[in-house]
This record gives C-alpha cells, structure tokens and sequence, in this order.
C-alpha cells in the first residue's frame, strides 16, 4: 500500500519535528501496512523550503533502511500562483506525473473557477492532478456537486484518513462519507503529521473504499 500523502521529513514543516520523530512515523506506517511513502511537505507559507526539503528527504532515505520514500510536495494553490506555475516542473512527484495540489479551506463556490482553469494548465503540461482532502474545503461540504466536477475533470480526489475522527478542522467525517457514497475517491492516504495518523489509516481503509485501480490505498 501506497501513501500518496504524509508530512513525514523531519523539521520542515508541522510535521515530524526531527529524524527521530520521522522513524518513529516510519514504523507506525510499515504497522498500519504501508509498503512505500510519498513524502509530501507543505508547499506553503510559512514552511515552504525547496533545498531544505530535499535535503530532509536525503537525510531521511539514509535512515530508512531501505524503504521506498519519494519526494512530492503537497502544493497550496496560493503559493503556486505566487511561485508560478513553471514550478510545477519542481513540485511534482519525483519520478511520475503526479502533482498533489492543496486548495484554500475557506474557499467559497465562486474560487473554483480560478482553481479548474489552474488544474486545466497542469493537466495542459501534462500532470495529473490530486486533490488533497476535498471533505476539508467549506464549499464542498456546503455543494458535493463541486467534487464531482473535478473529477469529472479528471482530479482524483485523496481522502485524509483523519476523517474517521472527525477531521483536522472537525467536520470533515459527513462530507467525506457523502464522497465515498458518491464514489468520488480514488485514494486515501495518512495525511500524517505524527504517529497517531497511521491509526486512523488503519481504521479507515477497514471501513471505506474507493474507487476504480486505486481502491483501498
């Protein structure tokens, strides 16, 4: 199994705080069934570091004993309109097409229109874009309709398995429920920032599928 999300480098972000915090998750992960790690820091004020995040993901790969670790980034689209966007070329997946991109919580209807003609511009220079824990964001959990347009735009949809208690932000299990039902999903990833998340994975892929290849990872 796969995690396509997880705040696992150490002192980067709000993530592990150190390397040793960063194995610590690493073993919880390999308990909870996870066979390989996309490590994906914050691409986000006030975290943001691309060198000091690569060299994390270095330091980490050579304590790892030889666990397949991938660099990623998870890309708020706020700092990927300040950066631009020929840093996409940057910020994807190492080593695959993939780009796991971040919208604002607080987003309301009308913000998704900048956000489709930015995954249009992605997909345009040939990524597939991800969307991290839609169940987070105000204006899906207020019109699920939203959700189904990405994907219909071809998005897939991450669950953040912290959705079985209720979320980051608290309110996130009824929208993700109405995602699932609707078969909106294609993965759910950990979304860790410490040990404890891989509980929670756990849980929820006991109790939720998603859709399509990708079910259950």
């Amino acid at each position: 199994m796969r995690d396509i999300h997880c705040h696992i480098l150490p002192g980067v972000d709000d993530g592990a705080a150190n390397l040793a915090e960063s194995l610590a998750m690493l073993e919880a992960a390999k308990r909870a069934g996870v066979t390989s790690i996309v490590c994906t820091p914050h691409c986000r004020d006030p975290y943001f570091n691309y060198e000091a995040m690569w060299d994390a993901f270095e330091l980490l790969k050579a304590h790892a004993g030889g666990f397949p670790l991938q660099m990623g980034f998870e890309v708020n689209h706020s700092k990927l309109m300040e950066l631009g966007l020929h840093w996409a070329d940057y910020l994807h997946f190492d080593g695959s097409k993939d780009f796991l991109l971040e919208l604002s919580s607080r987003a309301k209807a009308s913000d998704f229109v900048e956000y489709e003609r930015t995954i249009y511009e992605l997909q345009g220079r040939g990524y597939r874009v991800i969307i991290a824990h839609p169940e987070r964001y105000a204006a899906i959990q207020k019109d699920v309709s939203l959700a189904r347009r990405l994907a219909h735009m071809g998005c897939k949809l991450q669950a953040s398995a912290d959705f079985v208690r209720g979320g980051r932000l608290g309110r996130e299990k009824k929208p993700a429920q109405a995602l699932f039902e609707q078969g909106l999903y294609s993965y759910i990833a950990s979304d860790a920032h410490r040990t404890e998340h891989y509980t929670y994975l756990s849980e929820a892929r006991a109790n939720y599928r998603t859709c399509g290849a990708h079910a259950r990872l």
